[in-house]
């Protein structure tokens, strides 16, 4: 039925539900379109799209275990993933594998040029391998989010607000060797310092406002400066890989062949001692057996020895017995007549000790009570002395008291006398 044969109340509810239809598509297609793009929306969240990624760089021995788009991580966390794995030229000898990943915000900031290593560690016992990241310990930011200029030192505080721009690469002495200002120091400060190194051109970065959206500079490590980053000089990242699971396992492999034949001759080896054990323990055996009589006729022996007549009074007869007690009691005696004799001898000591005692204190007694006795003693000894020393000089006793001479040393000879020339000529 044509549209011209409906009644004009027909055709007015039916263009009104083409309307409601029309209107009701245009909202089913707009919660779809909305509901598509909170999915890739919270999908990006998720995976970092919209997040700052800062690139790196490492070599590897070979890309077993590990391929693109592999999780990177940092403490246990997922910072970033592996973007391309990509062998060396054929002509370049010293690295196999190129591998690059990237890290994403805010992870990057752990990464720093002393103590970070892009470490390839054993995931499971299946071959796989993951990419590790360790944290720095110091040094410099490998990324930064200010711009770097190069600019004449005597040209610096012409730069606009030059307090707050800082030193942009590290500064050494005329040798080299020495470093006097690390990078990201304040200009405002190291002002006198870097006028006197000498140097014309230094690169500095802009510390004022706040920081960039994107990377401006990286760290150059052969150089020890920052320069401008354009994507294509990225920061290397030292490695330390371990072996593959496979290539531990076939070493592992090796070695348990090399050393079978060894197991085989030390299982051969303790064959033969269990052998001679168990022929060992029938001889003793037999040995035992053989030896019953004689330990049962030495513990008839034994058991009779308490008894007269028994092995006791062989070795000691009764005799040697009354013998024994003889002498021991006449050595009793002996020392009970030497104690009462060093007794008596010590009684006598005493005495004796006791009248040279009386007759020392009488002694002195004496002296005390005649007090020119002393004196008359020292005046008998000088008289006496006296008389000796004139008998000395008497002439009839003169000679008796001569010293014999003794040999006195010969005389030198005489020099010839010589004449001035002589003497010269000498």
């Amino acid at each position: 039925m044509a549209l011209q044969d409906l009644t004009p109340q027909l055709r007015t509810r039916l263009s009104r539900m083409e309307r409601e239809v029309g209107w009701f598509i245009l909202l089913a297609a707009g919660l779809l379109v909305f509901g598509f793009g909170y999915y890739v929306y919270n999908t990006a969240e998720r995976k970092g799209w919209f997040k700052i990624k800062a690139p790196y760089y490492t070599y590897t021995e070979g890309a077993s275990g590990l391929k693109e788009g592999d999780p990177v991580k940092l403490m246990g966390l997922d910072v970033g993933q592996i973007t391309s794995i990509d062998p060396m030229p054929a002509y370049q000898f010293e690295h196999n594998m190129y591998v690059e990943f990237a890290i994403k915000e805010p992870y990057y900031g752990y990464i720093w040029t002393k103590g970070s290593k892009a470490k390839v560690a054993t995931a499971d016992l299946l071959g796989k391998r993951v990419l590790e990241i360790s944290k720095g310990t110091g040094g410099h930011p490998t990324y930064i989010f200010r711009p770097v200029r190069l600019v004449n030192i005597n040209e610096i505080q012409s730069l606009p607000e030059w307090e707050q721009w800082r030193l942009g690469q590290d500064i050494y002495d005329a040798s080299g060797t020495n470093l006097i200002l690390q990078a990201w120091k304040p200009l405002s400060n190291n002002l006198a310092p870097l006028k006197q190194t000498g140097l014309r051109e230094i690169r500095v970065v802009d510390g004022r406002g706040p920081e960039q959206k994107h990377i401006a500079a990286v760290w150059n490590d052969q150089e020890g400066w920052y320069e401008t980053f354009f994507k294509s000089n990225k920061y290397y990242l030292p490695s330390d890989e371990s072996p593959a699971v496979g290539d531990r396992l076939e070493t592992m492999l090796n070695q348990v062949q090399a050393a079978l034949p060894d197991i085989l001759g030390l299982t051969n080896q303790l064959a033969n001692v269990l052998s001679n054990s168990a022929s060992l323990t029938s001889n003793l055996n037999a040995v035992a057996l053989s030896a019953r009589p004689a330990v049962s006729n030495l513990a008839k022996a034994t058991a009779n020895l308490d008894q007269p007549g028994a092995l006791g009074e062989w070795l000691l007869p009764t005799n040697i017995n009354q013998r024994l007690d003889a002498a021991l009691g006449n050595a009793n005696s002996t020392l009970t007549a030497a104690n009462t004799n060093l007794v008596a001898l010590a009684e006598s000591l005493q005495s004796s000790l006791n009248n040279l005692a009386n007759l020392t204190s009488n002694l002195n007694e004496q002296v005390e009570g005649n007090t020119n006795l002393l004196g008359a003693i020292s005046k008998t000894i000088v008289d006496a002395d006296n008389f000796v020393q004139g008998l000395k000089h008497h002439w009839l006793l003169r000679s008796a008291f001569k010293s014999k001479p003794t040999n006195s040393p010969a005389p030198e000879p005489l020099k010839p006398l010589l004449s001035p020339k002589a003497k010269d000529t000498q």
